[in-house]
């Protein structure tokens, strides 16, 4: 029986049909071009190579190809083979671009990423590739679901010296991000009869509808010009907050306010989770140290490369108290669910030191970047007013009353992508409403961020 596929240049799946060998063969070969399943550019076997896996004569393969070159689908060059001519390739009926297609903005200044185009592309391949040559043979198996150990120890020393947390290796899980865990999380606060993590009346939506998920209310806390406000916690088995830089209001938990958090914690054995989504990238004054710093035992610390790296990497960190690090590597899976290189590679960079460079290097070009954002606004529109900025990669623009909704109908007609602070809010929250934009200044190259600055400009009352 005929091989439906080839074994040499390209897996070439084919399945001539239809009266005739060299028919079927040229029509099957028109309708992988034509459908775009060969796209432009493509070589295809040689003709003796596919002819031995299709089980028919060279001839024939040979002169389908000379019919779909005369017909201009294909082209054959002496020394370059036989390819899919370049053309055009028609949508199928009824398919219609995809609402990111329709819609791409022409400036993105939503938060949450920061300029991929800064990513340290030539540092981070001289890592990998001394990771990946000193690594043992068995980092490539399964792994240890609470990660690989080099990560885990490059972790807790960095941590330690940069943001104050006080760990072990041993109580440190490497998850695919902070949603993912938040999901082992959800999991193990679920396992323990927790019915609720409170969370703050500004926050993300995503974060909320994990532990949603998982079974747990989430009522919202106060906030104020202090941040929030945790004298309102009563019987809820945990809590999740920004309390470095509160995400998206700016402001960092106020001294006191985090005494009162984890006494509350101790008074009542429940769980601080600690989101230090961006505690690199401060700027007018000493990095705020992590709350998980005053209880190792009470507060659980959530890190992630996403920010200071690129969110596509899917790593980051969960720092445990000790009787929950067990049980977080139980609910994460019985295997190491991250990919290892990446993990060893990070490491690496960790170590040997150039993520501090990188760190220290991307906070002087964020920093340029929210003065030139301060600056803008207060030559263009003066009646706003820019708060939050003394850390993190994005600010808030306070606006008139009642204006929030309008501005942002400006920004898409200015092919500006932004968040309005409507968008962030809990909806049970009691505070007052504010009008306000969430700019994310992280989020351009630097080649697109004048032109998105002065957009934004034009939208601005």
């Amino acid at each position: 029986m005929a091989k439906p596929w080839a074994t040499l240049g390209v897996d070439l799946h084919l399945e001539p049909t239809g009266p005739g060998v060299r028919r079927g063969l040229t029509d099957a070969l028109r309708e992988a071009v034509r459908s775009g399943r060969l796209t432009p550019g493509t070589r295809l076997p040689s003709s003796r190579a596919l002819a031995a896996d299709l089980g028919v004569a060279r001839n024939t393969v040979a002169d389908a190809f000379a019919d779909l070159v005369a017909e201009g689908w294909l082209t054959a060059r002496q020394g370059s083979g036989t390819r899919v001519a370049e053309r055009t390739i028609v949508p199928p009926a009824g398919a219609a671009p995809s609402p990111r297609e329709r819609h791409r903005p022409a400036y993105d200044l939503r938060p949450g990423a920061p300029d991929l185009a800064s990513f340290p592309r030539a540092e981070w391949l001289k890592a990998a590739r001394r990771a990946f040559t000193a690594a043992p043979n068995d980092a490539l198996g399964y792994g240890d679901p609470r990660g690989r150990v080099e990560l885990r120890t490059a972790l807790a020393g960095y941590l330690a010296r940069s943001r104050g947390v006080r760990t072990h290796p041993d109580r440190i899980v490497v998850v695919a991000g902070f949603v993912h865990g938040l999901q082992v999380l959800g999991a193990v606060l679920r396992g323990r009869g927790v019915r609720a993590v409170a969370v703050e009346s500004y926050g993300l939506n995503v974060h909320e509808d994990q532990l949603k998920a998982a079974g747990l209310h989430t009522p919202p806390l106060p906030f104020d010009a202090l941040g929030t406000d945790p004298s309102h916690l009563t019987d809820e088995g945990a809590v999740l907050l920004t309390p470095a830089h509160q995400f998206p209001m700016g402001v960092p938990l106020h001294r006191d306010r985090r005494a009162v958090v984890v006494d509350w914690a101790r008074r009542t054995g429940g769980l601080v989770l600690e989101d230090d989504y961006d505690g690199e990238f401060r700027y007018d004054r000493q990095p705020v140290g992590a709350l998980q710093g005053l209880d190792p035992d009470r507060v659980v610390y959530l890190g992630t490369a996403s920010k200071s790296l690129a969110p596509a990497l899917r790593l980051a960190w969960m720092v445990l108290p000790p009787d929950l690090a067990d049980a977080a590597a139980r609910a994460k899976g019985g295997i190491d669910t991250c990919g290892v290189l990446d993990q060893l590679t990070l490491a690496e960079f960790i170590t040997s030191g150039a993520y501090d460079r990188h760190v220290r290097g991307a906070r002087l070009r964020y920093r340029r970047r929210r003065d030139a954002l301060v600056k803008a606004v207060a030559t263009e529109a003066p009646d706003v007013r820019v708060t939050g900025i003394a850390a993190g990669l994005h600010a808030v623009l306070a606006l008139p009353a009642g204006t929030e909704q309008s501005v942002m109908q400006a920004a898409t007609w200015q092919g500006l992508a932004v968040y309005g602070l409507s968008f962030f809010r809990h909806e049970s929250a009691a505070a007052e409403k504010l009008d306000a934009l969430v700019v994310g200044y992280g989020t351009p190259p630097d080649h697109a961020w004048a032109g998105a600055l002065e957009a934004l400009c034009r939208v601005l009352p």
